[in-house]
């Protein structure tokens, strides 16, 4: 790299963000039938209750066990799904100044309701 003193790009090279856990290709979809969530529970019930919660949000994943003493369950990417807020939908504009008014008056808007 070169040290002008005007430089004004990166002087060291730019730390991948993949090593943090980030999905860079869109067609990696967490919760499909290629690429599956791996979930650990620790019962019976419990793969029971999940399974159920899978089928209702219709994602894929791989359920298994772990009984062993002070093992933890790992359901969070599935919770994340879940929980995933939709897309907000932007409502029609409102009409520009000279535009007819949209309470159906007859009138330029900006005489009307503006």
């Amino acid at each position: 790299m070169s040290d002008k003193f005007f430089f004004k790009g990166r002087q060291d090279a730019r730390v991948n963000h993949t090593e943090y856990g980030y999905e860079t290709k869109a067609s990696h979809k967490a919760g499909s039938k290629k690429y599956p969530l791996e979930l650990v529970v620790t019962s019976e019930e419990r793969l029971q209750e999940v399974n159920a919660m899978l089928s209702e949000a219709g994602l894929y994943g791989d359920v298994s066990i772990d009984s062993s003493e002070g093992a933890a369950e790992s359901i969070d990417a599935l919770t994340a799904l879940m929980n995933k807020k939709g897309t907000v939908v932007k409502s029609a504009p409102t009409p520009s100044r000279n535009d007819p008014c949209s309470c159906g008056s007859g009138k330029k808007f900006k005489k009307c309701c503006g």
